[in-house]
């Protein structure tokens, strides 16, 4: 019997080609099990997955068991503070056996950094620019009576910077 002709035409499954790649990836920040990456929002759970993500796993030399470190903005570590019980035991069950002994969360502001830009489902932002003419016209309109020149700039200044923000807060953005 003939073997049964090929049906990729050449071309090979992504994850037998990625496969290596987000192994050696996982492993250099200390995951050795890829799947606590690949497959966090399954693992932690809905809830502990939309406000923070893995970053790494450090195996202390003296300690038994590991340490994972999550990312997660400042203003969610302390609901995630109270949570880390329930997801140490979630990726002890993903390993297989109590490999996770401690949990260290990391704050970082709402957009992440270059390694790993992680959104934590902020909005994104509005294209559109506050008006500045209306905005510099209501500053200089709020603060005509003043009489010393300098107190008069600096609130110009802090009235531009006001009704910016209020301007942005109407579109959504905060």
């Amino acid at each position: 019997m003939a073997p049964r002709p090929s049906s990729t035409r050449g071309f090979k499954r992504t994850a037998s080609i990625l496969d290596t790649k987000i192994r050696k990836a996982g492993e250099s920040r200390g995951f050795a099990v890829s799947r606590v990456l690949t497959h966090w929002e399954e693992i932690a759970g809905p809830e502990i997955a939309k406000m923070a993500k893995p970053v790494k796993v450090n195996y202390g030399r003296a300690s038994f068991g590991a340490t994972l470190t999550v990312l997660t903005t400042g203003s969610m570590a302390p609901m995630l503070e109270m949570q880390k019980d329930r997801l140490r035991e979630r990726v002890n069950a993903a390993y297989g056996y109590n490999a996770i002994s401690k949990v260290l969360i990391t704050q970082t502001a709402p957009t992440g950094f270059a390694d790993g830009q992680h959104p934590f489902a902020a909005r994104p932002p509005d294209e559109t620019e506050p008006d500045t003419k209306h905005v510099e016209a209501s500053a200089a309109r709020a603060a005509e009576g003043v009489a010393d020149e300098g107190l008069r700039a600096a609130l110009e200044r802090l009235g531009r910077g006001v009704l910016s923000k209020t301007g942005q807060k109407e579109r959504g953005q905060t």
